[in-house]
């Protein structure tokens, strides 16, 4: 099992990652060249509109050593007249970076993990560091080092990854090679994770006597500084150019997993999926021993036990397999129904087949010993030897983003309008959580009811990004028409009887009378930028209300801006605007550091004196008068025009802060006169009017979900 290696390619969004895994795919002989399309591991149809990969994608390549014989004399040469030929050369390295005991197989097999770039997804990037031993850095030529190179670098250091760093797009006109190499070579002398390394794939860490593969990048348990010089791959993922070599590079530089096939089966669940008729699919890294077809198994934190009913890999469909061994990257198809029994993170087992009085005899004897789970007793029928333990798994996300989805109330059927059946749309709705949660393990979402809208589901997001791809998919792949309110933040709130609460919508906000305190999350942001444009991302950064904390020069050509801020100002439009002010080069990243005490308020918006709960947030009162006024005039713009005149306000407490009224859709109730007095004309006129406020005083606004949406987006 030495000729296996286990990677991840992580990178800032847009710089290659998904096509450079398309040139792996082709020079593998991975996918057909009649199959072949771009961006091949982005299956899901928002990945191609949207251009950016939402999902993490496994693949297992084999990479053929064709009439090589790999030996010691690979790095002789001999003299043919005026030139030197190499004998047997395959690898076009330097033979002093090769490590000759693991390159004496005639194929590998290589397991790649494609990941997202959006700092929205890291947890996705986070688990499939998890199940690899070495990850490709790929920073564009022409964009240089950028926020989620960092962020994603210093996850790879938590884990004791071995990093290949490589320049990607050099065809490019407007590459920087020179320049970003140096950018990398000092961002991977100088930043390293202030957190110790995780053991998430069962091997030990190498500490610091222990020695990495030549030429590879690998840290030791410390993380103080780098062993060995960085060697900087330069490549073209669109034209092949040096993909060949770093392919080399990674069988050569990254170590086989280690394992121990002998002892029971062990495997991490680092990702699932749901099919109608397989049930719940567990993606798993196997850790120790093997699994085949009709293995006994369970899930060691559920508890769940089920049967093997397909083992396989990913090529990248599902493609099935005889086993899978120590070391190996593939799915257990579990026949699963329920799916909250498969939980990312979660430890599988084999189980071993005693008969029924077996069990009852150990039950008797042994009713709670050997527990395997903190707080359960071990299951009967797991194997124990020497006490099988699960793995450490996964530190589970931390939502930075709140909304509520509700069913909605009416749905289209050939044009026009019909009630729908609450409760089954609830259900509905509830299913599709649950089976996305299985492909999304960051979403987290549970019940809630509104007086307005009903029944619904508390959804918490890693961003706004995440908010926008959850809405998609679920209108696209279950057909859900959804209403979504205001994305919010967690607040804590202190009452003046020292009551403290933690509320995650401005519904929930209690009457001002009663507050003493109102904390919100705070973070540090992280802003990468050109040199050039550092005025005017100071002058955005201003804007936030936050506190400047320091700059730092990464080469000649970029700074890194820290900043501490309220979570709240950088959620919906704070990239959007930074990527505009720059010109599209500045990045960001951010992590919660604390709570702090702010003046804050509930800001209602009223439509035909009616508030509307979707609309409701909580704002700094300074800011109460000029963001009540935008939120009305775009409604004004958005909102379509009913058949009675319709007021739009802002509110906080009992206080009008801004208004703006939406006209009435009017007909032209004189278009039938032909003549006469103007008593006829002013007679029909009175008649509309006197129409308009019996509708105003009874009618309701019914709002379109589209609304919803580009109110949220700002």
């Amino acid at each position: 099992m030495n000729n296996i290696r286990n990677f991840a390619i992580i990178a800032h969004i847009d710089h290659g990652k998904s096509t450079l895994a398309d040139r792996f795919l082709e020079l593998t002989g991975t996918i057909e060249k009649r199959k072949m399309k771009e961006q091949f591991l982005d299956t899901m149809d928002l990945e191609r509109e949207r251009g950016i990969t939402i999902k993490l994608q496994p693949v297992r390549m084999t990479y053929k050593m064709q009439n090589v014989n790999l030996k010691m004399e690979n790095d002789n040469v001999k003299l043919r007249g005026n030139h030197v030929a190499l004998r047997n050369e395959k690898f076009k390295i330097n033979p002093a970076e090769r490590d000759t005991k693991i390159l004496n197989f005639d194929f590998y097999t290589l397991n790649l993990i494609d990941t997202p770039g959006h700092v929205d997804f890291s947890y996705e990037v986070s688990r499939s560091l998890a199940a690899v031993e070495g990850a490709i850095l790929l920073v564009d030529a022409t964009k240089g080092v950028q926020a989620q190179t960092l962020a994603n670098l210093y996850l790879a250091q938590q884990q004791g990854l071995t990093i290949i760093p490589a320049i990607n797009k050099i065809d490019l006109p407007g590459a920087r090679v020179e320049a970003v190499e140096e950018e990398i070579k000092e961002l991977l002398e100088s930043h390293n994770s202030p957190l110790p390394p995780l053991n998430l794939r069962g091997g030990e860490i190498l500490s610091e006597k222990g020695r990495s593969p030549i030429g590879a990048l690998r840290l030791n348990p410390h993380l103080t500084k780098l062993e060995g010089e960085p060697v900087i791959y330069k490549i073209s993922g669109k034209e092949g150019t040096g993909v060949e070599k770093l392919l080399q590079a990674v069988i050569a530089k990254v170590p086989p997993p280690k394992m121990e096939a002998q002892k029971p089966f062990r495997s991490l669940v680092f990702d699932s999926s749901y099919d109608a008729y397989k049930g719940v699919l567990a993606y798993i890294r196997v850790v120790d021993g093997e699994i085949k077809r009709g293995d006994k198994i369970m899930f060691m934190a559920s508890g769940a036990r089920m049967e093997a009913i397909e083992v396989g890999i990913f090529t990248p469909t599902l493609k099935l397999a005889d086993k899978l061994s120590a070391g190996e990257i593939g799915y257990i198809a579990t026949g699963l129904k329920e799916v909250a029994l498969c939980r990312v993170g979660d430890t599988i087992t084999t189980v071993i087949a005693r008969s029924d009085s077996a069990l009852a005899v150990e039950q008797r004897s042994n009713p709670v010993e050997g527990s395997n789970i903190a707080g359960s007793p071990r299951p009967f029928g797991v194997r124990d030897d020497n006490k099988v333990k699960p793995l450490p798994g996964y530190k589970e996300p931390r939502p930075m983003v709140f909304a509520s989805f509700y069913p909605s109330t009416l749905r289209q059927v050939q044009g026009k309008h019909s009630p729908r059946n609450e409760a089954q749309d609830y259900n509905q709705l509830r299913e599709a959580l649950g089976k996305l949660k299985l492909s999304d393990a960051a979403l987290v979402f549970e019940p809630e009811s509104s007086d307005a809208l009903g029944r619904g589901f508390k959804c918490g997001f890693l961003g706004m990004l995440h908010l926008e791809i959850v809405f998609e998919r679920l209108r696209r792949e279950y057909s859900l028409e959804l209403i979504v309110t205001t994305p919010s933040v967690v607040y804590q709130i202190k009452k003046r009887n020292n009551e403290e609460l933690t509320i995650y919508s401005p519904q929930q906000l209690p009457d001002p009378s009663h507050l003493d305190e109102v904390r919100e999350p705070w973070v540090r942001l992280e802003v990468i930028s050109p040199s050039e444009y550092l005025g005017v991302a100071m002058k955005l950064l201003q804007t936030i209300g936050g506190n400047y904390l320091e700059t730092q020069y990464l080469g000649t050509q970029r700074v890194i801006i820290s900043y501490e801020a309220p979570l709240r100002e950088i959620i919906v439009d704070f990239y959007d605007k930074l990527k505009s002010a720059t010109s599209g080069y500045a990045s960001m990243s951010y992590e919660l550091i604390g709570w702090r005490a702010g003046d804050l308020v509930r800001m209602d918006i009223l439509v035909a004196q009616e508030p509307v709960e979707a609309f409701a947030r909580i704002i700094p009162r300074a800011k109460a008068t000029g963001e009540g006024r935008s939120i009305v005039e775009k409604l004004k713009e958005i909102l379509p025009p009913q058949m009675f005149a319709v007021a739009l306000q802002a509110a906080v407490g009992g206080k009008i802060v801004a208004r703006e009224d939406l006209a009435a859709r009017r007909k032209d109730v004189t278009a039938k006169l032909y003549g006469g007095d103007v008593t006829r004309k002013n007679k029909l006129l009175d008649k509309q009017r006197k129409g308009k406020k019996k509708m105003r005083d009874r009618g309701s606004v019914n709002i379109p979900q589209e609304v919803f949406l580009k109110i949220l987006k700002k």
